[in-house]
């Protein structure tokens, strides 16, 4: 009989990693965060397990996107926001969402991708996002996310 690897929160090591957007596809750099962010690159992971580690993504304002409809994807994907009011629903393309506030273009995309639910919600606290090169963690020495 097998028993199932479960580590105790004394054995979790968690890393920082550095993403730098500039250039990037959308997709394919949100997948690779929710895999970080999920730990799936550890030999140790256990589903259902916080075991992810710490991503720090810079130039979010220069992230690229693909597609069939790239030249009016700008325009046609629209994100959607609700303030609980009635008539509070607010929509904003995504042209003008990568101007105002380009952290949420990733930040969506990487949402997307990890459970909805409450371990979620606390792996998505782990992924900071910034606009341009600066960022603030640079005393934990962020390694490069291959």
């Amino acid at each position: 009989m097998y028993k199932t690897y479960y580590p105790k929160a004394s054995e979790i090591e968690r890393k920082w990693y550095m993403v730098d957007a500039n250039g990037e596809y959308l997709g394919r750099l949100a997948t690779r965060i929710a895999a970080v962010l999920l730990g799936k690159h550890k030999p140790t992971f256990t589903p259902g397990v916080e075991m992810g580690d710490y991503v720090v993504v810079v130039n979010a304002e220069r992230i690229a996107v693909t597609g069939t409809r790239t030249t009016s994807k700008m325009d046609s994907k629209v994100y959607h926001r609700h303030s609980g009011y009635p008539g509070g629903l607010t929509s904003i393309s995504l042209r003008d969402q990568l101007k105002k506030h380009p952290d949420r273009v990733i930040r969506a995309a990487v949402w997307g991708m990890l459970p909805h639910n409450r371990m979620g919600r606390s792996l998505l606290k782990r992924l900071k996002v910034y606009a341009g090169p600066e960022h603030p963690h640079g005393m934990q020495r962020p390694e490069p996310l291959a």
